[in-house]
């Protein structure tokens, strides 16, 4: 384990190296991605030194053992009390911060919400859901953007799409996909009897242009001269430039530039975008068909997570957690769901590397 941790201090100390170069300072992409990783490692890294701090402690408490002034052989045993229990938990700590991670955790995410079975009164509980979320969302730092929202006819949304950015947003988000159930008195019942409806939320990740990766060995080159506007130089010479990659057998080229290497930059980012494109439109099916298994079918019964307002409760069936304040949960104070959700996960990963 300390070889691992070792291994992650020293990319941890080179990203912090290139926080500082002035190229990568320049670039605001690459710069945003190299503190996204190097925030992504401060937990473990602030972990690991604590624990090294205390074998450093122990290491001095135990060599006080074999002190001669009886005084010293006794404040060094009681040390060593207190540092051993500190020293496990500190372990305990690394071992769940090494379980790796899901690659889409850093990402920002597409979040949906839907009305599901329950009529008006399951807009109006979207609704609720998404002002829940956007508070959590605030508390967070993170910042969010509608992409698109259709709103019920008596209140709340029948669909609301957000887009979420920040640290860690899919890490912490991605367990929320599902559907989601309330038990209230709606405010269109006027008999004051509880009903039941529900939601759907699916949390996607982003696919990012960086996801994109091309490989020069996948690239076949070919040069042409250009034709058209340009007199005798597009005659003359073969600045034209079209790429294939061999993989998909996608075909981007340019004749815009008057130099060959112009083309090939132009021609080259025009592949990049089609690769892109078609990549996304592969991700988004893909996508599209996990979030039917994600939501099931909206209905009261297919549900993750019930809110029942008359006894100020929520349960979360996957990993049968039952807490009784709801009305703090609706104002978004999420984390001792999300925390269990999370730790539910980890404890799976363990037993995985266990075996």
């Amino acid at each position: 384990m300390i070889d691992k941790l070792e291994e992650i201090q020293a990319h941890y100390k080179h990203l912090e190296e290139q926080m500082t170069d002035p190229e990568i300072l320049a670039d605001i992409d690459r710069y945003t991605k190299i503190n996204k990783e190097y925030k992504d490692l401060q937990e473990i890294m602030a972990v690991f030194g604590d624990y090294r701090n205390v074998i450093s402690n122990l290491d001095s408490a135990k060599a006080h053992l074999k002190d001669p002034d009886e005084e010293m052989r006794e404040m060094a045993e009681m040390e060593l009390e207190e540092l051993q229990p500190r020293l496990e938990e500190l372990e305990e700590q690394l071992r769940f911060l090494l379980i790796p991670k899901d690659p889409d955790d850093r990402k920002d995410v597409v979040f949906e919400i839907r009305s599901g079975t329950g009529g008006d009164e399951a807009a109006i509980f979207a609704g609720d859901l998404y002002r829940m979320y956007s508070k959590y969302f605030d508390t967070q730092g993170w910042k969010q953007e509608v992409l698109q929202i259709n709103e019920g006819t008596v209140g709340g949304y029948s669909k609301i799409v957000l887009e979420v950015s920040g640290q860690n947003v899919y890490g912490k988000l991605k367990f929320e996909s599902g559907a989601h159930r309330v038990q209230r008195v709606p405010v269109t019942e006027t008999q004051g009897r509880v009903h039941t409806s529900a939601a759907t939320v699916v949390v996607m990740p982003k696919l990012e242009m960086e996801d994109v990766d091309i490989r020069k060995s996948d690239l076949k080159t070919d040069t042409f001269r250009s034709s058209g506007a340009g007199g005798q130089h597009v005659n003359k010479t073969e600045s034209g430039v079209r790429f294939t990659h061999l993989p998909t057998g996608i075909v981007a080229e340019s004749t815009d530039g008057r130099s060959q290497i112009k083309n090939r930059e132009i021609a080259l980012q025009r592949l990049y975008q089609k690769i892109y494109e078609s990549q996304k439109q592969a991700y988004e099916s893909e996508q599209a068909s996990k979030r039917r298994s994600l939501v099931g079918t909206g209905d009261r019964s297919d549900k993750i997570r019930t809110y029942n307002y008359p006894q100020n409760r929520v349960t979360d069936h996957r990993i049968n957690l039952t807490l009784y304040n709801l009305d703090r949960i609706m104002e978004g104070d999420l984390e001792a769901i999300l925390e269990g959700l999370q730790m539910a996960e980890n404890a799976e990963k363990l037993k995985g590397e266990a075996v």
